[in-house]
């Protein structure tokens, strides 16, 4: 693909398209399109003057994706942006021409999405939060949250091949630390209920494994676990902003605001097969105490000196 690049001494006669794939809802969204498209101005593309940013939501819904997906290659979009794995990995097999930038992805390699993080190859680069490398990290500090953790509930997506790695991360980690741990499988919003109501009193706490689907009902799921005393652990702030306990991961608004300048170089003909993924290292520890006393739980000193954000 020619992208159309642009400069202050360039004007092109139709504007380069962005097809936006949101993979849950624009409400949960919301924080990080802002940064996405004030970074894009400052770069000097401005929606509606020189760039057109075409917005689909999938609303949590895996099959929407790829129909999103081969939508915006029949509109003919000149680049696609999305973010979490499923998502990416539906628009990779919708079109393999179209440049497709993801804000987020937990383990680019693993899943298949990039060759490499140094030469991605093919149609597609990004940003990785390394979801999988941090799961270890992320039951580290719940431990030190919680001294009476011995059982811990791990739920998320398994049709998601980034769940299944973060979920065999964090087991292999529980092992070495002597914590017994239990799956719980989630696929489709009527499952969440009853198989959070299903651990009261039978685990001490509740590892979240993050995905669109999740995102999507993240509010419920917090509501959920709160009610069944269930402390939580979850990967980013917004889900901390929406009533979990404790995240640990980096800020997906800086995430978007970084792909933007992705998009720039692909915009001004750089390849993304010829674009690094880039690791985020800048990772903030999320506490919320209003979540903490819900619970009947006091937060120890030492964790919360070292958290980046308490609410």
């Amino acid at each position: 693909m020619a992208a159309r690049g642009y400069t202050k001494r360039e004007h092109w006669e139709k504007p380069a398209t962005i097809g936006f794939l949101g993979a849950t809802k624009h409400s949960a969204w919301s924080e990080f399109v802002p940064p996405f498209e004030q970074r894009l101005r400052e770069l000097g593309w401005i929606d509606g003057h020189n760039v057109a940013i075409v917005f689909r939501w999938a609303d949590g819904q895996a099959g929407r994706y790829g129909q999103i997906a081969k939508d915006f290659s029949g509109d003919g979009v000149d680049l696609i942006v999305t973010a979490g794995t499923p998502a990416v990995v539906a628009a990779k097999k919708a079109t393999k021409t179209i440049p497709i930038v993801f804000a987020a992805a937990g383990d680019p390699v693993g899943t298949g999405l990039v060759a490499s993080l140094a030469r991605p190859g093919g149609n597609v680069t990004g940003l990785s939060n390394g979801q999988t490398d941090l799961a270890g990290k992320r039951l580290d500090i719940l431990r030190q949250a919680l001294r009476h953790l011995k059982k811990l509930a791990i739920l998320g997506n398994r049709a998601s091949h980034n769940v299944r790695l973060e979920m065999d991360a964090l087991q292999k980690r529980a092992r070495r630390l002597g914590v017994d741990t239990v799956i719980v499988d989630v696929r489709q919003a009527p499952q969440i209920a009853p198989a959070i109501k299903r651990l009261k009193g039978k685990a001490d706490a509740l590892y979240v494994c993050t995905d669109p689907f999740v995102t999507h009902h993240q509010v419920s799921i917090n509501t959920l676990a709160t009610s069944a005393g269930l402390p939580t652990m979850q990967a980013f702030r917004h889900h901390i902003e929406s009533g979990g306990l404790i995240s640990y991961g980096p800020d997906f608004r800086t995430m978007f605001g970084r792909a933007a300048e992705v998009v720039d170089k692909i915009l001004r003909g750089a390849k993304p097969a010829d674009i690094p993924v880039k690791l985020e290292k800048k990772h903030e520890l999320v506490v919320n105490l209003n979540t903490a006393r819900a619970l009947g739980l006091t937060i120890p000193k030492r964790v919360r000196r070292r958290a980046d954000v308490i609410r």
